[in-house]
């Protein structure tokens, strides 16, 4: 069974070649280092040869066993009648990693969290990647796998938390914590985690680049993409960062510059001469973390900071602290340093999600069910024949009235179970049935939804709904759209005695927030961008 896997996965790889030069290289250089010990013949087979022959009785007995074992070895492979069984569907989701191996080390139980703090505790073997323990919660929770979801390394004692890449090894993540550090594995989702590849535009400010060499013309936004990810070219970050003097509480406002060989300050103003430039730190033994509470943890003058921990640091003291002046800036400086550091192996990641140790391409792999709008028709099965509504007010009108009649049902359903409902009962239901909803977040602050939404990533339609502080008869609508988040408030209506909701004035009205959310995702309406993605506490 071994031999079939090893060869099954060399095919893969073959063919993963074939369809990509740059996972040609990768299967390539897997096949160059090679599982010799894996494919080498079993010691076993020729220690009998080694042994001098024996005599007399012992002679025929071993001579009995040797034929015996030939013949065993001799007998030909029996089909297996049920390939299916053995050839599951997720054996090329899932990498070579999660399956034992015979030189594969000790394993080791982690505990991964979800955002509600509940967990969930399993063995793995010391090869893992942080993309294959995602598979496997995804697996074993039923999740729709959307290529968002990640696992995050959080260190609560000094407030940060950052990313851990998908070709990331999760046993030399937890290799490099302290035996009295309380820190935690967490899984959500992350919708930014390779937005940059897809929206350029929105990460790098043209304010804070520039270019060793001279350009001719304009450089759009996927050419800069392309120098972080080529070894020879590269755009300059910079731009005033606030620092945390070492062994102070104090911050100071300098000027920073990122290059492929590490971050350097000026000592003189703006300054970008060699002789004004000092050395802050590299990328090669350092991860880079987001603060997660600043302000009141390190005492920054914003929420946007972000530093570099050494792989072997010994405390808080070895942190090199920094942080932005707001949102925006603190991406740009995060994301090119990921660019810097890792280069093509992120990009193969964002193209290739399912490949792992095993050299697996996600070509081979059966699409999962599509969560994209634009996979969504509204049909129309009234008639003999079904049909295709391809008037978007059509569509609109039809979805509004499905939606009611099936509200109307629920409440007769309810009526009938339990007390006859009124009107005023079934208004009082219109309003909190959107208490069950994943993007509902019932008594969090402002504070809170920003943080919520920074975490699930800064992408366009990220959302939720939340009450009003400031009006305990309102709802918010929280939503990011470049970069920024914005806050809309959702006003109740009266008419004729029922209630409705309101993003406009009451020029569209929704008997509840389920029929609002719904419809501004199909509709951008008053809103700048329609909402895609909600923010959700999901549990393990």
């Amino acid at each position: 069974m071994t031999t079939s896997l090893q060869d099954g996965q060399s095919a893969a790889g073959r063919a993963a070649a074939r369809d990509s030069p740059l996972a040609a290289q990768v299967c390539g250089a897997a096949q160059g280092r090679g599982d010799a010990r894996d494919l080498a013949p079993a010691p076993w087979l020729h220690a009998r040869e080694l042994l001098p022959p024996p005599d007399g009785t012992r002679g025929c007995a071993a001579d009995r066993r040797k034929k015996k074992d030939l013949d065993v070895l001799e007998m030909p492979s029996i089909p297996n009648p049920f390939p299916e069984l053995c050839c599951s569907p997720f054996t090329s989701v899932l990498s070579a990693g999660l399956f034992p191996k015979a030189n594969s080390g000790k394993k080791q139980v982690i505990k991964v969290y979800s955002e509600d703090e509940t967990s969930r505790a399993f063995e793995v073997p010391s090869d893992i990647t942080a993309r294959d323990v995602c598979q496997l919660l995804i697996l074993k929770n039923h999740y729709v796998d959307d290529h968002s979801w990640t696992l995050f390394e959080h260190l609560p004692h000094v407030g940060l938390e950052r990313t851990i890449e998908d070709h990331e090894l999760v046993i030399e993540v937890l290799s490099n914590w302290g035996m009295e550090e309380e820190n935690k594995l967490y899984f959500r989702k992350n919708y930014a985690k390779y937005e940059f590849f897809k929206n350029p535009m929105y990460f790098f400010p043209e304010h804070m680049l520039s270019f060793a060499t001279e350009t001719n013309g304009e450089i759009s936004p996927t050419q800069i993409l392309q120098m972080f990810l080529s070894s020879s070219t590269y755009p300059e970050i910079h731009g005033f960062l606030h620092a945390k003097e070492q062994g102070k509480k104090s911050w100071k406002k300098i000027y920073f510059l990122l290059r492929r060989s590490g971050l350097y300050f000026s000592t003189k103003g703006t300054s970008k001469e060699p002789r004004h430039l000092q050395f802050f730190s590299e990328f090669g033994s350092s991860d880079i973390y987001v603060s997660l509470a600043g302000k009141k943890k390190h005492g920054a003058p914003t929420n946007c900071g972000f530093c570099f921990k050494p792989n072997k640091a010994r405390g808080p003291r070895d942190l090199k602290m920094l942080c932005a002046e707001e949102e925006h800036s603190r991406t740009c400086w995060v994301t090119a340093i990921r660019l810097l550091k890792y280069g093509m192996q992120l990009y193969q990641n964002y193209m290739h999600p399912y490949q792992g140790r095993s050299g697996c391409s996600s070509q081979s792999i059966s699409p999962m069910r599509s969560i994209s709008e634009n996979s969504l028709v509204a049909m129309d099965f009234s008639g003999q024949k079904s049909r295709v509504i391809e008037n978007p007010t059509e569509a609109l009108s039809v979805a509004v009235e499905e939606g009611l009649a099936w509200r109307k049902k629920g409440c007769l359903r309810l009526g009938n179970h339990g007390s006859p409902t009124a009107s005023s009962q079934s208004s009082a239901t219109n309003m909190a049935i959107h208490r069950s909803q994943p993007w509902f977040h019932h008594k969090i602050s402002r504070d809170e939804a920003q943080r919520l939404i920074i975490q699930h990533g800064l992408v366009d339609g990220v959302f939720l709904v939340r009450d009003s502080q400031s009006n305990p008869k309102t709802f918010v609508l929280s939503m990011s759209h470049a970069q920024k988040i914005k806050h809309f408030q959702i006003i109740p209506v009266e008419d004729d005695g029922e209630m409705f909701h309101t993003l406009d004035d009451g020029h569209t009205r929704f008997t509840d927030l389920i029929q609002l959310v719904e419809f501004y995702q199909l509709n951008k309406g008053v809103l700048p961008c329609k909402l895609k993605h909600y923010c959700a506490r999901i549990a393990l």
